[in-house]
């Protein structure tokens, strides 16, 4: 079975796909970029306002399926600058308490909007 799952606290979709799809106990997070819900635009700053941004987004999404960053499991993490790897790391790790999730880390081209970060996620309800 295939839930939608939405978040009015996270940006609304830019294109045609689901903030998020519940599929039986795992939870597919789309890619999320730093905008702010309550403006629509992109937050200003570098990479760890833009990193904050994108977490909290992901954070509003897993709420609204009843998760926490404490289930995630994988996460795909685009950076337009791998120059920003460990100033990303920095905003990234607080999220996580004990137990990180998998994760992949690629510098991109370019990314929507003009954003330096893009971070997706596979999250598990045990």
């Amino acid at each position: 079975m295939k839930e939608v799952i939405f978040s009015g606290q996270a940006p609304r979709p830019i294109g045609p796909y689901s903030q998020a799809i519940m599929a039986d106990k795992i939870l597919f997070v789309s890619g999320q970029i730093p905008i702010d819900p309550k403006t629509n635009e992109l937050v200003k700053g570098g990479i760890e306002e833009q990193t904050r941004q994108v977490m909290e987004n992901l954070k509003e999404i897993l709420k609204s399926a009843n998760m926490s960053f404490d289930h995630v499991t994988m996460s795909f993490v685009y950076l337009k600058n791998m120059s920003d790897f460990t100033k990303f790391n920095e905003i990234y790790s607080t999220y996580f308490r004990e137990k990180a999730p998998a994760r992949v880390t690629v510098q991109v081209g370019d990314l929507p909007r003009g954003a330096l970060i893009e971070i997706a996620l596979i999250a598990y309800r045990f």
